[in-house]
């Protein structure tokens, strides 16, 4: 397995910050998958520092509930069961959807830009070839749509529902015709805003989110069935 944060130069001795940041990312964008072992020799190693702020960013991600531990064993990226991510996408419908609401009466004309162009982004990606950019692309989209809401507290709440089934995004098989599926719901979501309608905004998004839902659950359970079937042969 190749190194997790190639590219990066070493962290100071005392960025547990800058540590918990760069792991966070790391399990965020898949480099590290859920269940993964994380050794503190080995993340303190490849960041350049000692493992006590690698001890002290792995309680960070655990207290933000990206990471598992306990006592005399190493730490994890935490794993959900198909029920939580279910719980997570159901709150994260509402929660975006009003978003949506929000955005449609107080969206900007910069704002109506940035999601037509991260259309036109999404649309030139390939699902083999871009993965990890579609998952970047998505978040631009749906964050610009947050900060349309112009509401704080709401961003809040749904960065708390979108970060963890985030950790899923990129170990998950995502097919040609599901990105053909994402695409057409931001052009959707998209056309709502630009007409100002906060129902139909509102609509399309929930849609979005509990689709997008289906696939996740869908493929987790398929993941773990095939572990369950390659522990049984053993």
């Amino acid at each position: 397995m190749g190194k997790i944060f190639d590219g990066h130069p070493p962290l100071a001795r005392t960025a547990s910050s800058a540590a918990a940041e760069m792991i966070r990312q790391a399990i965020l964008d898949g480099r590290l998958a859920p269940g993964q072992r994380l050794t503190e020799e080995r993340l303190a190693g490849e960041l350049g520092i000692s493992r006590t702020p690698v001890r002290e960013a792995l309680k960070v991600l655990q207290s933000e509930g990206l990471v598992d531990a306990a006592p005399n064993r190493s730490a994890t990226v935490r794993a959900y069961e198909p029920a939580d991510l279910d719980d997570m996408y159901q709150l994260r419908a509402l929660l975006e959807g009003h978003a949506a609401r929000r955005a449609a009466s107080r969206l900007t004309d910069e704002q109506l830009l940035e999601l037509r162009a991260s259309c036109d982004r999404f649309d030139t990606m390939s699902a083999a070839d871009d993965l990890r950019e579609l998952v970047r692309e998505n978040f631009v989209f749906h964050n610009t749509i947050l900060a349309a809401a112009g509401d704080a507290r709401l961003a809040g709440m749904v960065r708390q529902v979108v970060e963890l089934p985030l950790v899923y995004k990129s170990y998950v098989w995502y097919s040609p015709e599901q990105a053909r599926i994402s695409q057409h719901y931001h052009r959707q979501i998209c056309r709502a805003l630009e007409r100002r309608d906060p129902e139909r905004a509102e609509l399309v998004m929930k849609e979005h989110i509990l689709e997008a839902r289906d696939v996740l659950i869908a493929h987790v359970q398929v993941e773990r069935s095939l572990a369950a079937s390659a522990a049984e042969a053993e």
